[in-house]
């Protein structure tokens, strides 16, 4: 097996049990766990594939990752009650989970269509995605709203991986790099409370003074 088919395994894997978690969250039965689970951990992969084209989309041509999504939402639903802090660990195992699948992503968009920007695009796509669609489902406040930086963590990442890539290191190389650099943003952005400067919004003007 290759490295990137680790970096597939572990991302689905991860943020499986952070549409697990969510689930737990809204105390839902084992079907709302497994239906989480797997919306939440293969949601980035299948946009990422339909809009490059490659259907059927990965975990049709593979179905042991919808059983991976299932083992995950399993073993969340038994020791969810076991947390302190669940929302804590999703946030952390979202953020593990968004600097390997933004890796993954890169590859794969590089390898479909040899661009660089498309490489970026789908790493931040698929990294994301999957987060937003789960935080939209179990209607908790989306990540992209919060303050932290979470966005730009995968787009370092999977531009990082692209451009050592690009220098003619080894494969391993270079999504180590990517993978460091997204996490260290995001965590950082955890831990620190790391964030852009907001948009300061000016005072309206009345419909008469625009006329």
């Amino acid at each position: 097996m290759s490295l990137l088919v680790y970096l597939d395994y572990a991302g689905i894997a991860l943020f499986a049990a952070t549409g697990a978690l969510a689930a737990s969250r809204k105390q839902l039965d084992l079907i709302g766990f497994l239906f989480f689970a797997i919306v939440t951990g293969t949601g980035g992969g299948t946009v990422r594939d339909i809009i490059l084209g490659r259907v059927p989309v990965f975990w049709v041509l593979n179905p042991l990752y919808i059983v991976i999504c299932c083992i995950a939402g399993i073993v969340v639903f038994f020791t969810a009650h076991l947390l302190e802090s669940r929302y804590r660990l999703l946030i952390w195992l979202d953020a593990v989970g968004l600097a390997a699948y933004c890796v993954l992503g890169a590859a794969k968009g590089l390898a479909a269509t040899g661009s660089p920007t498309i490489a970026i695009v789908t790493g931040a796509l698929t990294a994301t995605f999957g987060g937003i669609l789960r935080d939209l489902l179990a209607n908790e406040p989306s990540v992209l709203l919060r303050p932290e930086i979470y966005v730009t963590a995968a787009l370092v990442g999977s531009g990082v991986f692209t451009g050592v890539n690009a220098l003619g290191a080894e494969l391993y190389i270079a999504s180590a790099c990517g993978v460091a650099a997204a996490f260290a943003v995001r965590g950082g952005a955890l831990w620190f409370g790391w964030t852009f400067p907001t948009y300061k919004h000016m005072p309206g003007r009345h419909p008469d003074d625009v006329m």
